[in-house]
């Protein structure tokens, strides 16, 4: 009996022709904060396409589908990541994990001594996720109509 190929995932920058998927992962990742937050969370208000174009944003996928995707750069002399998510039917897999290791190497090649991100202070989940991966909160803010946490990572240690 034949088993199935699989292919390992693979992170890749996104094109224009992964927008969509992008936008539909956004989508389904963020609308269960909807109700907790009171309106549509900003990775969800993203302009994907913006990010696409400045080469920015980076997909991964699995077995040739796109299943999650992270937005980072270089910010203020470290990689800031603006955005990450997986497709809910794919949590657990370890596709986020893969995309801030994504996000890590980059830093690194780039010289880069941190990573920072954010999250909002209402999506609770990830007030603990971040801090498992050697994250520490550095800041809490109110900004763009969002109660935001700042999470830094540094890569000196």
């Amino acid at each position: 009996m034949a088993s199935a190929l699989t292919v390992a995932p693979v992170i890749r920058q996104a094109g224009k022709a992964d927008v969509s998927a992008m936008i539909a992962i956004a989508t389904a990742a963020y609308v269960i904060y909807v109700p907790r937050i009171g309106k549509e969370p900003a990775p969800m208000l993203a302009d994907f396409a913006i990010h696409v174009a400045r080469g920015e944003a980076y997909v991964l996928e699995d077995n040739g589908e796109v299943v999650a995707y992270i937005v980072t750069f270089e910010k203020d002399g470290g990689q800031f990541i603006e955005n990450v998510a997986v497709r809910p039917s794919r949590h657990g897999q370890g596709h986020g994990k893969c995309l801030l290791g994504f996000a890590e190497d980059q830093a690194r090649q780039g010289n880069r001594p941190r990573l920072f991100l954010y999250t909002n202070a209402l999506m609770t989940e990830n007030l603990d996720f971040y801090p498992r991966l050697g994250y520490v909160e550095t800041h809490r803010i109110q900004e763009n109509g969002f109660d935001r946490v700042y999470f830094e990572k540094d890569l000196r240690a």
